[in-house]
């Protein structure tokens, strides 16, 4: 049996679940060379009709203090409410809108797993639509935990998937650690074109391993980062991390050509997240 944080039940790893998630929801069971197989330890296949507050905390703000993604001169107020945020028709829906909501011009929303569940290695899986247009910036990401070597990012940042509007159908998988980051203009990242992201689900995933962390999409390797060996600076990815789903508007990088005002509004779609260990 395995435990949340919340001390509840959450995904036990016997064989028979797997089996009956094959059965009910096509449960991908594909993995890298020199996998022992999968055992599912967290899953949220968004079957009801509200958030998973058992899974899943819902950020609001327009800031925060510390560590939490939130300082890439982004234009949203990430807002805990239905128009931003809900489970319907077995998925969820994250929708950026151009509202004027509160102290910022556009609203949008932000799920972690922080303080709730957390992993140090295994394989993380989305399966998920995005938006499109100029401005949008949806993101799949890790952070630790626990900063255990200090601040971003020393202790290490993993983006399992993030887009930008301005370069249709381009996903990128980044690592950012002090040796390896976009601050030094010396992040670790891998990209690969995915022409109809914004039209069908693509199943974005990472398998992190003691030694290199692999990223795919619909299963095909697209990019490794391997572990030096050298020390923390470089390789910091020994604790555990926790989850985020986001979509963020504007910002350094997804307003890096401006924002198109007549797109809104934008939503990322998510069908299932899946937790492996191996």
């Amino acid at each position: 049996m395995f435990l949340n944080k919340t001390g509840k039940q959450a995904i036990p790893v016997a064989g028979f679940v797997c089996l009956m998630m094959l059965f009910f929801s096509g449960c991908d069971l594909k993995y890298s060379s020199g996998s022992t197989g999968p055992q599912l330890v967290w899953s949220d296949e968004f079957h009801g009709s509200e958030i998973d507050t058992d899974r899943w905390q819902v950020y609001a703000g327009d800031g925060c203090p510390g560590l939490c993604g939130f300082g890439n001169n982004e234009l949203q107020y990430y807002a805990d409410r239905p128009e931003n945020v809900k489970v319907e028709g077995g998925k969820l829906i994250i929708t950026a809108l151009r509202d004027s909501y509160k102290t910022r011009d556009y609203s949008s929303a932000k799920l972690l797993t922080q303080g709730i569940e957390d992993w140090k290695y295994g394989r993380i899986e989305v399966m998920a639509k995005l938006p499109s247009g100029r401005g949008t910036w949806p993101a799949i990401w890790m952070l630790p935990e626990s900063n255990k070597y200090g601040n971003w990012p020393r202790s290490g940042e993993i983006d399992i998937m993030e887009h930008v509007g301005h370069t249709p159908g381009m996903v990128y998988g980044t690592v950012h650690t002090q040796s390896f980051n976009h601050m030094k203009r010396t992040e670790k990242n891998g990209s690969v074109l995915v022409a109809d992201a914004a039209e069908n689900f693509h199943l974005y995933a990472i398998e992190w391993r003691e030694d290199k962390i692999d990223w795919f999409v619909d299963d095909q390797l697209y990019h490794t980062f391997k572990n030096t060996g050298k020390n923390a600076d470089d390789w910091p990815f020994d604790q555990p991390f926790h989850l985020i789903l986001n979509l963020a508007v504007g910002g350094s990088w997804g307003g890096k050509r401006g924002v198109d005002d007549s797109i809104w509004p934008q939503s990322m779609e998510v069908d299932y997240v899946r937790v492996y260990t191996f």
